[in-house]
């Protein structure tokens, strides 16, 4: 069985995107989360994880029918899921289109780093006026939007939507937690993006995910930058 060990559904934005894929694709897994109580040496967090990987972060993907095999880092993981489960295409069928998709989620995993630095995953959080002082003060952060709506409006316009390669794929489930961000802060963008924000959104793994991060209640200040409480 696989095993995905998670954070906290509210905050863990690269925990989202392995489950989404998962969950998403009907691919089979025990979900075991571990709650974020602090990121220091010591923290039960980082006392639990580190008994699962070198790196002492989430998420971490286990096959026990493999020796207990481990896979971290979220690229990774969907790379070992796309060649277990083949049928499932989780990758683009065309060739072209997959190496496009592989070049799209490589750069979300290192970059768009001012829109995430800025505007860290808070699910159950309304912060349209935080959102507003950034988008007025933060150029960086408006220009990984700009890159975000240009790549995104081109790809939903070459392969016909409502998802960016038409069905779902691993890439749709790497800029989830992006579309998280944009709703939390409600930065503008034009209307087909929120148009396809909103289907993302309604996908049955997406809005499971939402619907139990916002069940969790769980106020950790040192992932709030912007709220003294709930």
């Amino acid at each position: 069985m696989l095993k995905l060990y998670i954070g906290n559904k509210n905050y863990s934005s690269w925990s989202m995107r392995p489950w989404v894929l998962l969950k998403q694709a009907n691919i089979s897994f025990k979900e075991i989360k571990i709650r974020f109580d602090s990121f220091e040496p010591g923290s039960t967090f980082k006392n639990t994880i580190n008994t699962l990987t070198p790196t002492g972060k989430v998420p971490v993907l286990i096959n026990d029918a493999c020796d207990d095999l481990v896979v971290w880092d979220t690229l990774a993981i969907a790379e070992y899921v796309a060649e277990q489960f083949p049928d499932k295409q989780l990758w683009p069928i065309e060739q072209a289109a997959r190496a496009r998709a592989r070049s799209l989620c490589a750069e979300m995993h290192v970059g768009f780093t001012h829109l995430r630095g800025n505007c860290p995953m808070n699910i159950e959080a309304s912060l349209p006026e935080i959102g507003a002082l950034i988008w007025r003060d933060k150029p960086e952060v408006r220009a990984d939007v700009a890159r975000l709506v240009a790549m995104w409006q081109e790809l939903l316009h070459q392969h016909g939507g409502p998802l960016l390669f038409g069905k779902f794929s691993i890439a749709d489930a790497y800029f989830a937690p992006l579309c998280m961000r944009l709703k939390t802060y409600a930065l503008p963008v034009p209307a087909d993006i929120t148009d396809y924000i909103n289907h993302l959104c309604a996908l049955p793994s997406v809005k499971t995910w939402i619907d139990e991060a916002l069940a969790e209640k769980d106020f950790l200040d040192f992932e709030e930058p912007y709220r003294l409480n709930r």
